[in-house]
């Protein structure tokens, strides 16, 4: 992972930063270590990103899973 050469390069190393970062060791082992402020700043901090760059369409398939949305 390298960040500051170009922007394909800090795309292609957030995607493998986060794979990284969602693995259930690694996360099994911060979680518990967290406070709840810090659970919520990255709860926050992702929610916003998702809010900000997907459809709502785009996040219930591709963040939720859902086929189909229904209003």
């Amino acid at each position: 992972m390298f960040f500051g050469l170009d922007r394909a390069t800090d795309e292609q190393s957030l995607i493998t930063f986060l794979k990284q970062f969602s693995e259930d060791r690694l996360l099994g082992t911060l979680a518990p270590r967290m406070s709840e402020d810090e659970i919520h700043q990255v709860v926050d901090l992702l929610t916003m990103v998702m809010r900000n760059h997907l459809s709502g369409e785009e996040y219930h398939y591709l963040f939720l899973g859902e086929d189909h949305h229904h209003h």
